[in-house]
């Protein structure tokens, strides 16, 4: 049995389709021509993981042929903002502050 280093690169890309019905996409970069196909079980997100066409992304792949792709991608990280997620439970700094005010009346008054 021989054993081939695979070399993983990083680049930026677009989510040039994304289906949620089968949890993969592909996405476009100059540094993959023809697509790099990304599976949902990639993405680097807290609970459902999903993508949408037109997201930017930093993703790292490797050139090895998936479903017709000459790229895959081994890791993905979407560039947008989490909102509806506590960062204390993702151990990600949040992009918004949101706080609450309770005001309660005292009795009889």
């Amino acid at each position: 049995m021989r054993l081939v280093a695979v070399q993983l690169m990083t680049s930026i890309g677009t989510v040039s389709q994304w289906s949620e019905d089968e949890g993969w996409g592909v996405i476009s970069s100059s540094d993959t021509p023809g697509g790099c196909w990304a599976h949902f079980s990639q993405l680097e997100l807290p609970g459902y993981r999903s993508l949408e066409a037109g997201e930017i992304v930093e993703f790292e792949w490797e050139q090895v042929g998936q479903d017709g792709f000459a790229y895959r991608a081994v890791q993905v990280h979407p560039k947008r903002p989490r909102t509806g997620v506590n960062a204390a439970e993702t151990g990600t700094a949040m992009t918004a502050y949101r706080s609450y005010l309770t005001i309660t009346p005292d009795e009889g008054t």
